[in-house]
């Protein structure tokens, strides 16, 4: 199963940023099996974003303005995280989270990437800083190393195709699924 954490992308520059945002909502399963408990500044449990989701959010974020640099024809996937550290904010329903990414370096092995994560705060609509998570990706078709890969873009799938469209930035040439053998 493939998740897209991302909701809308709201700037795609090449080989230089990304924002996206992702809305957190009460529907969402994953909240209902996670709660932030602060007892000893008097806080009850309520549902929160688990931050390794956050952290998913941001390598789709920042491998999209990877793949975006290379118009989408490398598989990029996600190689190391090189840091995450997160304030003692909790991102709960009603909330939207935003993800900034910059592209720090890209040659033909892969990519780094600085990221920034804001909560916004659906009652004053104010950003507060989440997180700093950099990441280090890889262009897998470059780094295999005899391992054989499917040939279609396995990474940048018709899901990630419609996030781009419905937000503006439409690929070049969307993936095309493999056909079912048999």
């Amino acid at each position: 199963m493939r998740w897209t954490w991302l909701d809308l992308i709201l700037e795609l520059e090449r080989e230089s940023r990304c924002v996206a945002i992702r809305n957190v909502a009460w529907a969402e399963d994953v909240l209902h099996d996670h709660f932030d408990r602060d007892a000893e500044a008097g806080l009850k449990a309520d549902p929160s974003m688990p931050n390794s989701l956050v952290i998913e959010g941001m390598a789709q974020c920042a491998g999209i303005l990877v793949g975006h640099a290379r118009d989408f024809e490398e598989k990029v996937i996600l190689a190391k995280i090189g840091k995450a550290k997160f304030t003692g904010l909790a991102a709960r329903p009603g909330y939207t989270i935003r993800h900034t990414a910059t592209l720090d370096r890209i040659d033909t092995s892969g990519a780094s990437t600085t990221g920034v994560v804001e909560l916004l705060d659906p009652a004053t609509g104010d950003a507060h800083h989440y997180a700093d998570i950099n990441l280090m990706f890889s262009h897998i078709d470059q780094n295999r190393k005899g391992l054989e890969f499917p040939e279609h873009n396995f990474v940048f799938t018709q899901d990630f195709a419609d996030l781009l469209d419905r937000s503006g930035f439409p690929m070049k040439n969307p993936p095309q699924q493999p056909v079912p053998s048999g």
